[in-house]
C-alpha cells in the first residue's frame, strides 16, 4: 500500500517539527552514546600520559594533531552538554518544570548555553 493510496499529503509532512523538549532529550542520548563511545580513547590518553615521562613528551606532539584536538573537543562538547540536560531532567523528575511552558523554557536554555559553551571550545582548542 502505498502513501498516496492512504491520501497522505507529502508536502504537508515536511512542516513537522520536533518540540524543544524533544530535540534537548534526544541530543541528550546522543551525546551519552558519543561519551560511551569516546571513553576508552580518553582513557588510552590518561594511561599513556601517566605512565611515563617519555610517553607524556610523546602524547605533546599527539596533542598537536587536529584530528586528537577534534575528538578532545568532541568529548568535552558531548560530556558538557549531557551534563547540562542530564541536570535538567533531574529537576522534571523531582516535579520542577514540567508544565509546557517550563519545558520550553529549560530546554531552550539547555540548548543556547550549551551552544555557546561549545563554540568557545571549539574556538580555544580547535585555534
Amino acid at each position: 500500500m502505498s502513501l498516496k493510496s492512504r491520501n497522505v499529503d507529502l508536502k504537508s509532512i515536511s512542516k513537522y517539527w520536533f518540540s524543544m523538549n524533544a530535540t534537548v532529550s534526544i541530543l541528550h542520548r546522543i551525546s551519552g552514546i558519543m561519551l560511551l563511545l569516546l571513553i576508552p580513547f580518553v582513557l588510552w590518553l590518561l594511561d599513556h600520559s601517566l605512565s611515563s615521562e617519555v610517553d607524556f613528551l610523546s602524547l605533546k606532539v599527539f596533542f598537536g594533531s587536529i584530528w586528537v584536538k577534534f575528538f578532545i573537543w568532541l568529548f568535552l562538547s558531548a560530556l558538557f552538554y549531557h551534563m547540562l540536560a542530564g541536570i535538567k531532567h533531574l529537576f522534571m523528575d523531582v516535579g520542577y518544570l514540567e508544565t509546557i511552558k517550563g519545558s520550553y523554557w529549560s530546554s531552550l536554555i539547555v540548548f543556547c548555553l550549551s551552544l555557546i559553551v561549545i563554540v568557545a571550545l571549539g574556538v580555544k582548542i580547535l585555534w
